[in-house]
């Protein structure tokens, strides 16, 4: 995937919700070490899989819209990998699948390969410094490398230094990258960095710089918020920070963390804020996060595109 697609499409759709899907309309477990990356392998698991992602996929279709897809890899790191009972083929195997989907497709789909940080996303707690950090996820964009997948998706992450170690990975192993934060209201990471900052610091230290940046699990509220923080409201931001995959409650990360109940916006007051950040901060990405559904997102494509 080319930094001129994001750059060069006026608005990019990217999937709904799945984790939170499987376990609330199917019921499904997922393994204890790489979560959702297991369910390649069982029938009931992969059928659900394609399922899902057909129905973000008709949507693409119906709005003309181009897609973005991720495996659903967040927790399929080396080091819990080797913790399961699976192997090092796992990420290849993910993305074999969804490399089927984009086939039977008939629309323009791009594959991106899922990681997340070691730690906790929402907390920082178990952060990785900057070396250890592009130690320890070389494996895994390596092997997204191996799989063919047409850009790695670093989701949620809450400190910059884990963030910055992931970006010098992904330079020097030289596959196209998404970057996406973990940001609170007050326009900052969980650390306490700026986006701007964040932004800043990466591109500034790194040969080849993500394609562009993003944020997921949180409401588009809180992400209008906190772009709208004088500390971010600075040219850099609006040319680089693009996406958004968002959560349908308002609730901050403290509050949602652990949570035993779903909370949602209504599809039409969350389609609207989506609305909101095209309009006013120039984002072109919009995906779903806990919560969204086809319905959620066949709003959002709707409004998106008028």
């Amino acid at each position: 995937m080319r930094e001129e697609i994001i750059k060069e499409t006026k608005v990019l759709l990217m999937e709904g919700a799945l984790g939170e899907r499987l376990k609330r309309e199917y019921s499904i477990e997922f393994d204890e070490r790489i979560a959702m990356a297991s369910l390649v392998y069982s029938d009931k698991g992969k059928q659900v899989l394609i399922e899902l992602w057909s129905q973000y996929i008709d949507i693409a279709r119906k709005f003309n819209l181009p897609l973005l897809v991720t495996t659903p890899t967040r927790r399929a790191n080396k080091e819990r990998v080797e913790l399961s009972q699976y192997d090092d083929q796992v990420i290849g195997d993910n993305v074999a699948v969804l490399k089927e989907v984009k086939a039977s497709s008939g629309i323009e789909l791009y594959i991106g390969g899922l990681m997340g940080c070691k730690g906790d996303a929402y907390t920082g707690e178990g952060r990785l410094t900057r070396i250890e950090a592009k130690e320890f996820h070389s494996w895994q964009i390596g092997k997204f490398k191996e799989a063919g997948v047409d850009f790695v998706y670093a989701g949620i992450m809450p400190v910059i230094d884990e963030a910055l170690g992931v970006s010098e990975a992904a330079s020097e192993i030289d596959i196209p990258y998404i970057i996406s934060f973990t940001i609170e209201r007050d326009g900052c990471l969980i650390d306490g960095t700026s986006i701007y900052e964040a932004i800043r610091t990466i591109d500034e230290q790194v040969e080849r710089k993500p394609m562009c940046y993003m944020t997921n699990c949180v409401h588009p509220s809180i992400v209008l918020e906190a772009l709208s923080q004088p500390c971010n409201d600075k040219e850099l931001v609006r040319n680089r920070f693009l996406g958004i995959q968002a959560n349908t409650s308002p609730l901050s990360y403290a509050e949602l963390d652990g949570a035993k109940d779903l909370h949602t916006s209504n599809p039409e007051e969350f389609a609207n804020e989506m609305r909101k950040l095209q309009m006013n901060k120039g984002l072109k990405i919009f995906g779903g996060c806990c919560g969204t559904d086809n319905n959620y997102m066949e709003l959002v494509a709707k409004l998106i595109t008028r």
